[in-house]
């Protein structure tokens, strides 16, 4: 008997039908229908052939650790976004060590800015507490949220992938290692089911008080309503938590936990071929793990596998357009990003009438952005490594400023037309002329100026001479007429024989 949870409603009319799917009602519609479904194959199977990977799984029971059904748990694989449980196992352990709080503010740097979807987006200075970023980071799977994190709690990336690998070490967890806190494609970035398991049983006994991060069905920020994208929520019986993950390498990844009669388990599933596909996956796995009676051996037995995580990419993006490797990176599932591949295995039953219930509606937990009400202590961000938060004092973002106005346009701009080379160079050239015509002006004025006083000077000396000339020549006739006189005079005087 389905038993729905008060957190979320779900329509009646879709539980009986899905109810109605899974008992064997829709076979005389199915049946109908296959003839169809059989020529259509027939027709694109000569387009595409199909190699299906069956994906790796397990799953155990937690209070004991032991296996419960599982196939190749320990071959390395991709983790995508579940990386996300580590982050969160170690941002926990930061605080019950007593090195920050849940409503310690951790800083939005840059890097954590520039991460590719599913993310925030919040701006580079923003401020949000340890507790909203862990809430974000489980229902949105916020990429740049995850650094956010990984800063505030280690001071870098590169540090805080450290502490993720120790902590995995500790753990038992032989098949993993992590380059960074949000599961985004590096080939150095891989994890295995089993690996996951133990993660995901440590979260739940060690931290009991933080369980409800991982059964948040949506939040709610400001006016928005941001869905989880755990397609066993509001859907399975019993389901709560954990978290999916999906890249192109890794396929649908889904760590999830369910209880039931008085046990609890957690499934893991890795490189399924679409969501809905992993959830009617999870949903059999749940349902099988709760029916068995007998455990095995405990998952920290199990051998390691050896070989590099495969590259699902042909399967999972092959023939996907840029917009449906885009949604389905940011896991947007509001609406199908690909229907199951030809050749596919058939889904069971019960698994796909879970898989086929619409979406619930859950009361969405409330978040904001900005600091707790009251809270006086330090800010965390990046910092060098071993530096502990609160040797750096970061400053509260600014208001942003108005705009500048607008440059108007350079009146001595070079147009953008021909010729427009040759006018630039000739008003370029204008000033040197202009100055040089300015110049040759006033040399020449200065030279006929110079001359003009030259020739009054000369002017005024020939003046000065000819007076002086003047005045000489009536002296000279006086002294030349006083000789004539006394020469008449002498010869006068001979010629009267004084």
């Amino acid at each position: 008997m389905f038993f729905i949870p008060h957190r979320f409603r779900l329509p009646t009319g879709a539980v009986l039908a899905a109810l109605y799917m899974a008992s064997g009602g829709y076979i005389g519609v199915a049946q109908a229908r296959h003839k169809h479904a059989k020529a259509h194959a027939h027709a694109h199977a000569a387009v595409a052939t199909v190699h299906y990977t069956p994906p790796p799984y397990i799953s155990i029971d937690v209070p004991t650790g032991r296996i419960i059904e599982a196939r190749n748990p320990t071959h390395a694989w991709y983790p995508a976004s579940v990386t996300k449980l580590m982050t969160v196992y170690v941002a926990l352990q930061a605080v019950q060590q007593g090195r920050l709080s849940l409503n310690t503010p951790l800083i939005v740097s840059a890097r954590a800015a520039r991460m590719k979807p599913s993310k925030m987006g919040f701006a580079p200075g923003s401020l949000v507490t340890l507790d909203n970023a862990l809430k974000m980071l489980m229902v949105k799977s916020a990429n740049d949220l995850a650094v956010t994190v990984a800063e505030g709690v280690s001071g870098s990336v590169e540090a805080f992938a450290d502490e993720m690998n120790q902590t995995a070490a500790k753990l038992g967890m032989r098949e993993s290692h992590f380059m960074n806190p949000n599961g985004l494609p590096d080939p150095n970035h891989y994890s295995s089911p089993r690996d996951m398991a133990i993660l995901g049983r440590a979260l739940l006994l060690n931290f009991p008080e933080y369980a409800g991060l991982f059964d948040i069905g949506a939040m709610k920020l400001n006016d928005q309503v941001i869905p989880n994208h755990n397609g066993l929520l509001g859907r399975y019986p019993g389901a709560d938590g954990m978290k999916t993950g999906f890249t192109c390498a890794a396929g649908f990844n889904l760590v999830a936990s369910a209880s039931r009669g008085g046990r609890k388990v957690i499934v893991v599933i890795m490189g399924d071929l679409t969501a809905k596909i992993r959830t009617a996956h999870a949903a059999d796995l749940l349902d099988r793990a709760f029916a068995a009676s007998q455990l095995g051996e405990s998952a920290t037995e199990l051998a390691s596998a050896s070989g590099a995580p495969p590259d699902m990419h042909p399967e999972i993006c092959g023939g996907r357009s840029p917009k449906a490797v885009l949604e389905a990176e940011s896991e947007d599932f509001n609406s199908p990003i690909q229907a199951a591949p030809a050749g596919t295995p058939p889904i069971p039953k019960q698994g796909a009438a879970i898989a086929a219930l619409p979406r619930p509606v859950f009361d969405p937990t409330p978040v904001y952005v900005g600091e707790a009400p009251g809270y006086q202590g330090p800010i965390a961000g990046p910092r060098p490594a071993d530096t502990p938060i609160g040797a750096i004092a970061y400053t509260t973002p600014q208001p942003q400023q108005a705009a500048p106005a607008p440059l108007q346009p350079d009146p001595k701009a070079l147009p953008m037309h021909r010729g427009a080379k040759k006018q630039h160079a000739a008003r370029q050239a204008e000033p040197a002329k202009m100055k040089a015509k300015t110049a040759k002006k006033t040399g020449a004025q200065k030279a006929a100026a110079k001359k003009s006083s030259a020739t009054k000077a000369d002017t005024k000396k020939a003046a000065g001479s000819t007076t002086q000339t003047k005045r000489a020549t009536p002296s000279k006739s006086k002294k030349s007429a006083k000789s004539a006189h006394r020469a008449g005079s002498a010869a006068t005087s001979q010629a009267t024989g004084n």
